[in-house]
């Protein structure tokens, strides 16, 4: 599995310090659309490794990140670029339009 689980032990040294853009997908284990999504986040993680750090967030596991990126709906897409968000997108969306948050 080339997505790493963050959790907020690794979440500053993996997210907030990372040199690569990091693409998050916050999720839950009872959510259909984030099941639905998970294939493409995890071939974006493949296709695109060594280039961007894919990472995966419970919700229901890490209530404390989901509250410090106000996640209210998921699947939530955010995408950290030297430790700021630049993009972030709820919902499913098409493998392009992940990309397009990445460019």
């Amino acid at each position: 599995m080339a997505e790493m689980n963050i959790t907020r032990n690794n979440f500053e040294q993996e997210v907030l310090r990372s040199d690569k853009p990091v693409l998050i997908d916050f999720w839950a284990s009872w959510c259909g659309p984030c099941r639905m999504l998970s294939p493409v986040i995890s071939e974006i993680a493949e296709e695109n490794r060594g280039k961007v750090k894919v990472c995966k967030v419970n919700v229901d596991e890490e209530g404390e990140l989901a509250a410090m990126f106000r996640v209210s709906s998921i699947p939530l897409l955010v995408v950290v670029k030297d430790g700021k968000v630049v993009n972030a997108s709820a919902g499913v969306r098409p493998k392009e339009q992940i990309l397009a948050m990445l460019a």
